[in-house]
C-alpha cells in the first residue's frame, strides 16, 4: 500500500491558495472604530443621550408628581436634586464602562482611593482658599460677619447639612465636567484642549444662576482649569471634589455669601458685602471678586507643590498622557 503524504500548505503550489485558506478579520467602518474601538466622538455622543433620556424622564416624573420648577429650592430639595443628577452622570458612566470594558475607575473616581488623604486634603485646602478670600475683601472694607443667624441648634444642623450637600455637588459638578467627558473627550482631542472647552462650558452654565454675571463666569471657568490641572497631577478627581465641597461650604454656610450668584436659607451668619463690585463681587458673591483670580493663582502653585509633575513613563493612567486620534 503506497504512503499518502498529507498536503503542505506552504509548499508553492499552495501559495496561490492561501487566502481561501487563512480566515479574513471582519474590516470596520473607519468613520466609527479606531484601533483601540469605539471612538471617543460616538462615546461621548452615546453618553450624552443616556444622560438626556434619564434627565428627560426625571422631568417627566417629577412634573406628574407637582414638584415646584420656579425660585430657589431649599438646601434640602438641592440635595435631593444633586443626588439624582450625580446619580445619572455617574449611572450612565458605569453603562459606558460595560461598554468600553474598562473600571469605571478609571474616569477619575477610583474606589481606592475613596474619601482619602487626597479627598481631605481638598477638604482643608478648600476652606483655607476662602477663608483667605473673604479675609482679602474683609481687609480692604467689603465684608462684615454681622452676628448669629442661627440658635445652637440649628449652627450644627444647617452646618452638616450643607455640608453633606456642597459634598454631592462636589461629585456631580466635577464627575460631569471633569470625569468621563473629560476622560473621553481627551481620548479623542486631547487633554488640555477637552479641559478648555469643558471649562468654558462649566462657566456658562453658571451664567443660569441667578445673580450671576460675567466676571463671576469667568471665575468658574478659571476654576473648572484649575480643577482640570488638580486631575493631571493628582491622577484622579478626589481631591477636586474635597476642594470643591469646602469651598461652596465655606461660601455659602460659614461666611454666609453667595455662592455663584445663589444665596442660601440655613446660612450661619447675617452677614454684608459692601464696596465696589470689583472687591466683593457684588451678587455673584467672592467668586466674582478681582481677589478670587489671586487665590486661584495660589491654588495652582500649592498643587505643583503637592502633586509634583511625574516622569512620561509613568503616567500612563493619567487622563493627559492618554493618546488621541482624530
Amino acid at each position: 500500500m503506497d504512503n499518502l503524504a498529507s498536503p503542505n500548505p506552504s509548499a508553492p503550489e499552495f501559495a496561490d491558495q492561501l487566502p481561501a485558506i487563512l480566515p479574513v478579520p471582519p474590516r470596520r467602518n473607519p468613520v466609527l472604530f479606531n484601533d483601540r474601538g469605539l471612538r471617543a466622538g460616538w462615546r461621548l455622543i452615546i453618553y450624552i443621550l443616556l444622560i438626556a433620556i434619564s434627565f428627560t424622564l426625571i422631568g417627566f416624573v417629577a412634573k406628574k408628581l407637582g414638584a415646584p420648577t420656579r425660585g430657589v429650592p431649599p438646601p434640602s430639595a438641592v440635595l435631593v436634586q444633586e443626588l439624582l443628577a450625580f446619580g445619572v452622570v455617574f449611572g450612565c458612566a458605569l453603562i459606558m464602562s460595560r461598554i468600553e470594558r474598562r473600571s469605571p475607575g478609571e474616569y477619575g473616581l477610583p474606589i481606592a482611593e475613596a474619601f482619602g488623604k487626597k479627598f481631605w486634603l481638598g477638604m482643608l485646602l478648600g476652606l483655607v482658599e476662602i477663608s483667605l478670600l473673604i479675609g482679602l475683601i474683609s481687609a480692604f472694607g467689603g465684608y462684615s460677619f454681622g452676628s448669629i443667624a442661627l440658635s445652637s441648634k440649628g449652627i450644627v444642623t444647617w452646618g452638616l447639612l450643607h455640608l453633606v450637600l456642597f459634598t454631592v455637588v462636589g461629585f456631580f459638578e466635577e464627575f460631569m465636567f471633569r470625569g468621563y467627558t473629560q476622560f473621553t473627550l481627551a481620548d479623542g482631542i486631547g487633554f488640555w484642549p477637552a479641559a478648555l472647552l469643558l471649562s468654558f462650558g462649566f462657566g456658562a452654565v453658571h451664567l443660569n444662576n441667578p445673580g450671576e454675571g460675567p466676571i463671576g463666569a469667568a471665575s468658574v471657568a478659571l476654576v473648572g482649569i484649575f480643577f482640570a490641572f488638580t486631575l493631571q497631577r493628582s491622577g484622579n478627581l478626589w481631591y477636586a471634589v474635597g476642594l470643591h465641597a469646602s469651598f461652596d461650604w465655606g461660601e455659602t454656610y460659614l461666611f454666609s455669601v453667595p455662592n455663584s450668584g445663589t444665596f442660601m436659607e440655613g446660612h450661619l451668619s447675617n452677614s454684608i458685602l459692601h464696596g465696589a463690585k470689583w472687591l466683593t463681587g457684588g451678587t455673584v458673591g467672592p467668586e466674582g471678586s478681582v481677589f478670587c483670580f489671586l487665590t486661584m493663582g495660589l491654588q495652582f502653585l500649592v498643587v505643583m507643590w503637592l502633586f509634583p509633575k511625574k516622569n512620561t513613563s509613568s503616567e500612563s493612567t493619567v487622563p493627559s498622557a492618554l493618546p488621541h486620534t482624530n
